[in-house]
């Protein structure tokens, strides 16, 4: 059977979230725009730092310090053009940082294999379709 479109792009995902250099979660995005990939990332440490593989986790409550998430790192491979109503798939839900630069950077849909505990759901509150594609992996 034909995989969809959205199963397509999540395995993409995945895929991305191999080169993660996390040492707590591996996390991989990818934008999409008229099904054609705009930008991938995942998460890791800004050019020239150390790596949380190298150096440890650098916590602050739930979240590492020393990366940048998966989604911005996608983000910032497209231009404003290319994300303007485009798609990220992302293989875990985004945080609530993550949530606000989605939606700043004009993402109508986000598709995401793993929940994320949030406390505030502000992709719904600024209208952007949600979707969960559960995981198979």
């Amino acid at each position: 059977m034909r995989k969809s479109w959205d199963e397509y792009f999540m395995d993409i995902a995945f895929q991305v979230a191999g080169r993660s250099t996390c040492n707590r979660r591996a996390v991989g995005a990818v934008v999409v725009k008229d099904r054609r990939i705009k930008g991938t990332g995942y998460n890791g440490a800004p050019h020239g730092l150390p790596h949380c593989l190298d150096a440890g986790c650098l916590l602050e409550g739930e979240h590492c310090q020393r990366t940048i998430h998966a989604e911005v790192n996608a983000l910032l491979e497209c231009s404003p053009e290319e994300r303007a109503g485009a798609t990220l798939y992302v293989t875990d839900y985004p945080c609530e940082r993550c949530a606000l630069i989605i939606i700043q950077a004009g993402i109508k849909r986000v598709v995401y294999a793993r929940p994320y505990a949030v406390a505030r759901d502000w992709l719904r509150e600024a209208g952007v379709e949600i979707v969960h594609l559960p995981c198979k992996k």
